[in-house]
């Protein structure tokens, strides 16, 4: 077996926390990343692994190997897309990440029309919350990120922004005697940016307003549609719905936001990621601009 793909059995287990899981995504049998991860400690010379109950957790050092692992993992398919793509652009391979939100307004509209101008480069698409697209892009392994600001650390460079308005909406019932310091407020998922900037919003309020933790964005959509609480969103999400007069927004002192969107990629981006920068910027019906 080949060191990459000890790597590859290391990181599923890392990823997945059982020998299991890792060999469930990989499609191979417990065996395969068992001995491979075995393998891969003795080529290291330390202990990566320790028994937890029935299972098996990183050590400190396999913790801090596996971030090497994922980085050297994303090189390598970057690598790979990268020379395809030196030599045949049209015909490369494209990872792009996207935080929520974005996945779910902005990428259907931009992966379309790029496809529908160049349909042989294959796309690949990661939605996560921003703090897992962010050392995504950090560890190489995607291309291009959309999202919005990018970590001050963050070796990478912005491509491209686009206007983002961030606004407290909830069901019409709630504007009726509405107070920001005792409204229920829902928040977004662990990692969110949107529950970063609604924490610290909150936590220029007065008193401590009830907070309600919903699962991803819809569901906070859909909380705040029914009367449970209020909620702070993109404005270009739910337009259809304050259109329509199922949400309305909401006076906040600060409120509305401008968070604009940014289209982030590696310094040294592949041909094919290139394509899809400048196709974005050309259409101008997509709203992107250039930085």
């Amino acid at each position: 077996m080949t060191t990459t793909a000890r790597l590859r059995a290391f990181v599923a287990l890392a990823d997945r926390g059982s020998v299991r899981g890792a060999a469930a995504a990989l499609v191979v049998t417990e065996s395969t990343v068992s001995a491979a991860v075995r393998a891969l400690g003795e080529e290291v010379g330390v202990a990566l692994l320790e028994k937890e109950g029935r299972g098996v957790r990183l050590t400190p050092a396999g913790a801090r190997y596996a971030g090497y692992a994922r980085r050297i993992l994303g090189l390598l398919d970057e690598a790979t897309a990268a020379a395809r793509g030196e030599a045949d652009p049209e015909h490369g391979h494209v990872r792009v990440g996207a935080v929520t939100t974005a996945g779910e307004h902005l990428l259907p509209a931009l992966l379309a029309s790029f496809r529908a101008r160049h349909p042989d480069v294959t796309l690949g698409v990661d939605v996560a919350p921003s703090a897992t697209v962010w050392p995504m892009l950090r560890h190489h392994e995607v291309d291009v990120v959309v999202a919005g600001s990018p970590p001050s650390d963050l070796d990478a460079r912005v491509r491209a922004r686009r206007a983002n308005t961030l606004t407290v909406v909830g069901a019409p019932s709630a504007a009726t005697a509405f107070d920001p310091a005792t409204a229920t407020w829902l928040l977004r998922e662990a990692g969110s940016g949107i529950r970063a900037t609604l924490t610290a919003l909150l936590e220029d309020l007065p008193g401590d307003p009830p907070q309600l933790v919903l699962g991803s964005h819809g569901a906070t959509i859909a909380a705040a549609r029914s009367g449970l609480g209020v909620t702070l969103v993109a404005r270009e999400g739910v337009g259809r719905l304050l259109t329509d007069g199922a949400l309305v927004e909401l006076p906040v002192p600060g409120v509305p936001l401008s968070r604009p969107w940014h289209v982030v990629t590696h310094p040294d981006a592949t041909a094919s990621t290139e394509l899809l920068v400048r196709h974005l910027l050309e259409d101008e019906e997509l709203g992107w601009r250039g930085v």
